[in-house]
């Protein structure tokens, strides 16, 4: 690797760990607590019993910041967190309890079992208790409690089906609420005590309250007329265009939502209590400020697109490929330039598919267009804050002008990867995955791309 590849991949890293630095859970949370204006530690201040709950990938470092905001109300704090087995540590007086291996964000037993420890603890509440509810993502496949009538095996099938289809975070949340017992608001309705404190980190663009880990304590305004509608677009249900994946759906959740849309079980929460409050402390707008931040500090003026990308993967690629005009011709901006975008996509598979994530094949659909001017002086990095991205161990990969060479030595053809969303494999085989680990905090994905003369 020649020394000004290296150089720019070391650019690239750094602003984007500056990003998730900014997002460190256990830091947001001892900042919440030291914010006199919102009024926190002296909500809490004469509470007999202060429960903690909560679900997330971010949930192990913000019970341990939470322990610290709190140490002089160590005695009257009990609580049980759902996070990540990796993350699982012992602390002094929140239980983490392991809902899922990492990798595998879906649903499981384990889920199940401490999402009804939680809401077990929550109807122990005494009217002067106080709740403080911990969010973040990744909370809604580690609180899953099904409904009755549907098997935990038909809700995991449901995920699948969703994630197959290219469903978005929105239209996923739709259908798990309506077949959940602490999505929807369903949780904080579970908490009967004085007041109820959520603090969320977002991991869904926008930040909506009733999104982000399918709103535990958020009203929620989906129906079920919203969660057939979305599984209709996927194929799923009788009525679609598509109707050779029906026979996939479980029927217990057919049967479920059909009967609730005709109103025969109850919706989930449309408003709620008034004292329930919801405070996002985190979000992708704030480490994308501290990723624009570093790379000034490193000499690149920045091109910020913003936290709302969405939509298609490979079609976003092609959007911030589109940006070659900076090498080109100097425009927008001439050369050095940092562009910058937040957000989440999509990918839709294909039954054939490989192994891959969103951000992975991000970066090779990115690196085919750019290929057509070639790489030298431009270096594109995505990868997902929470150190995950798809069912694979890294959080993402990154490409320069060193990347071809090594894919043509190894006679892997760029084109063919992309097709059976196959990324994983190609970056493996040419060395650019970006592995770092859990980083227990998620503001959905970062992307860095730098472009010098």
């Amino acid at each position: 690797m020649s020394h000004f590849s290296s150089h720019l991949r070391e650019h690239a890293l750094a602003i984007w760990q500056a990003a998730v630095q900014a997002v460190r859970a256990d830091d947001l949370v001892r900042a919440a607590f030291a914010d006199a204006a919102l009024g926190l530690r002296a909500a809490l201040s004469h509470a007999p019993r202060i429960l903690v709950v909560g679900a997330g990938k971010a949930g192990a470092a913000m019970s341990a910041g939470l322990e610290d905001a709190l140490t002089d109300f160590l005695d009257h704090l009990e609580g049980v967190v759902n996070v990540p087995a990796e993350s699982v540590r012992p602390l002094r007086r929140i239980r983490l309890h392991a809902a899922r291996a990492s990798g595998t964000n879906r649903p499981t037993v384990e889920g199940v079992q401490g999402t009804e420890q939680i809401l077990h603890l929550l109807e122990t509440a005494g009217p002067e208790d106080v709740c403080v509810c911990l969010l973040s993502g990744g909370g809604s496949a580690l609180l899953p409690a099904p409904v009755d009538g549907v098997s935990l095996a038909d809700k995991q099938q449901v995920t699948r089906l969703l994630h197959a289809c290219g469903a978005t975070i929105n239209e996923m949340n739709a259908v798990r609420k309506h077949l959940s017992r602490s999505k929807g608001g369903r949780l904080a309705a579970a908490f009967k005590g004085r007041a109820l404190y959520s603090l969320i980190i977002s991991d869904v663009v926008g930040d909506p309250l009733d999104v982000i880990g399918s709103g535990p304590t958020a009203a929620d305004p989906t129906t079920f007329a919203d969660a057939l509608a979305v599984l209709e677009r996927c194929g799923q249900v009788p009525g679609s265009v598509a109707k050779s994946g029906d026979a996939q759906l479980p029927p217990s959740v057919r049967r479920y939502l059909h009967e609730g849309a005709a109103g025969k079980h109850p919706e989930t929460l449309k408003s709620l209590p008034a004292q329930v409050r919801n405070l996002v402390i985190g979000n992708n707008a704030r480490a994308l400020a501290a990723a624009k931040a570093k790379a000034e500090e490193l000499g690149y003026p920045v091109l910020n697109l913003g936290a709302f990308l969405e939509g298609d993967t490979q079609q976003a690629a092609l959007l911030h490929a589109g940006f070659r005009s900076i090498r080109v011709d100097g425009e927008p901006l001439p050369p050095p330039v940092c562009l910058l975008s937040g957000g989440e996509t999509t990918v839709t598979l294909s039954a054939d598919h490989g192994l891959g994530g969103r951000n992975q094949e991000f970066v090779l659909a990115a690196a085919l267009k750019l290929g057509s001017v070639g790489l030298p002086g431009v270096v594109v990095l995505s990868a997902g804050t929470d150190g995950e991205d798809g069912p694979t161990d890294a959080a993402g990969a990154m490409a320069d002008q060193e990347t071809f060479p090594r894919a043509e030595a190894r006679g892997l053809a760029l084109a063919k990867y992309l097709n059976r969303h196959d990324a994983y494999h190609f970056f493996e085989a040419t060395g650019d995955l970006v592995k770092t680990g859990l980083t227990e905090t998620n503001v959905m994905d970062v992307r860095v791309i730098l472009v010098t003369k």
